[in-house]
Order: structure tokens, then sequence, then C-alpha cells
């Protein structure tokens, strides 16, 4: 199976995401067209099309180093969990999967079973399917719901979603979900999420994009009303977050 390559990342963002890059690269192109065209209005056109130009550079460079630069694809942010051997691992994603192959190497040999929540009425972008046509399923994928993981309750040492549950835009579901992969978890087991948050070092990066993600409170909200409580958190970069959570025993079920 090939892992991943150099500039993995930010190649398919453009990728999956053209229709995107096309329009801002166009709108800067028909700016700069009007202050050729229209003296008096050249400063504000000109302006307005580096505007359009730097964010969408700056958005793009910022994924580059997250994606690419940043190490989160080599798992060093697992390394501290004390996994035992032969660990029994989960991975759940919402409809694209950079990861798994990863993840089995890293963590061999933990057994993992990959899960994929990708739902075609909910999630309706069009950067998600044509991701999907793009790569294989990880061999034994299984296709869930968000409210029912098919793997016996106290069978599982570690759940890892990786930029994939902000995916689950209800926050009733979202709480829904995480309570189900509670109920996977052995004593001692961990649930890692990993995401974007939506906070000022976002906003900077990807400006309205950002509030397609959640925020610290919100995230911590939702923990705890699945019987979750956050063991440990960590920045892996300013722009990505990582929860380690565990079962909070004193919680209703």
């Amino acid at each position: 199976m090939t892992l991943r390559t150099p500039w993995q990342g930010t190649l398919n963002i453009v990728r999956f995401n053209w229709p995107f890059f096309a329009g801002a690269a166009g709108g800067a192109a028909l700016l700069l067209a009007v202050g050729l065209l229209h003296a008096p209005l050249r400063p504000y056109a000109w302006l307005a099309a580096l505007a359009v130009l730097a964010g969408t550079a700056a958005s793009l460079l910022v994924s580059a180093y997250v994606y690419d630069g940043s190490g989160l694809y080599r798992f060093g942010w697992l390394d501290g969990l004390g996994l035992p051997a032969g660990a029994a691992v989960v991975n759940i994603h919402a409809g694209f999967d950079e990861s798994s192959a990863l993840l089995q190497r890293h963590l061999r040999p933990a057994t993992l079973r990959v899960f994929d929540f990708y739902d075609p009425a909910a999630h309706t972008e069009a950067s998600i399917r044509r991701a999907r046509r793009a790569y294989a399923a990880y061999p034994g994928t299984q296709s869930v719901s968000t409210r029912h993981l098919p793997a016996p309750g106290g069978s599982t040492d570690l759940v890892v979603l990786l930029l994939a549950a902000h995916e689950i835009r209800q926050e009733p579901e979202r709480v829904a979900f995480f309570r189900e992969a509670r109920r996977l978890l052995r004593p001692g087991g961990r649930i890692v999420v990993v995401e974007h948050l939506r906070d000022a070092a976002n906003l900077l990066a990807y400006s309205v994009g950002a509030f397609h993600f959640y925020s610290r409170r919100a995230w911590r909200r939702v923990f705890g009303a699945a019987g979750l409580r956050v063991a440990a958190e960590q920045k892996i970069t300013p722009f990505v977050s990582v929860f380690v959570l565990l079962a909070d025993d004193s919680a209703a079920a």
C-alpha cells in the first residue's frame, strides 16, 4: 500500500478544492482587469485583488505547514499513551482516510479496525466526493452510523479521530457519537481527538473557513455531555489541538 508522499496534503487540498482556488484566481484576475480598465477604481480593485490572493495563499501555506510540515502524520502525539502490546485500536474517519495505513505501521503490532461514518445525505461537500473517488478505502473499512459503532463494549484500548469529528454538524449527534465511542473503551482506554479549533489562529489562517470548526469550549461541552473527561490537551501546531479523553466514571452513561 502506498504511504504518504511529500506534499500530499497540500496537493490534495488543491486537487479536491480546485473550484475554490479557480474562483479565487478568477476573482483576482477580474479585479485586476477592472483596475486596468477604470483608472479611478484602480487602487481599490488592485487592493481587493491583493487581499484575495494573500488570503488564499495564507490558507494554503498554513495547510502545507499543518499537513506536510508539522509531523501530524508521524503520530508522535500518540507516543506518550503507553498502549499495551497488541492494543486494540479503532480509527474513525468521515469519508476520506489518509491515516489508517500510517497508523497501523506506527502502532504495530496493534490490531486496527477502521470505521467510516460518511453519509452522502449529510456530508454533501463536493471535495469529499472527489477524495473518495481518488482514494480506495483502507482494507476492511466498515461503513457505520454515528449512533452505532459495530464493536463490543469494553473492547478497545484506543479510539482515534483525526480531523473527522467536526464533520458531525449537530451537537446532539456529536454527543451521541462520543457516548457510543466511550462505550467501546476498556478500563483505562482513551479517545484521542485531533481538530482545528475556531480560534484566533485559525480565523487568521482560514478566514470564514474557520467557522466550519468548533471552539475549544464547544468541544469540552460535548465531551462532558458524553461522559468523558479531558485527561490531556496539547497543541501540535498553533492551528491543531489534541484532546486525550478518558471515561468519566462519575458521569452517567
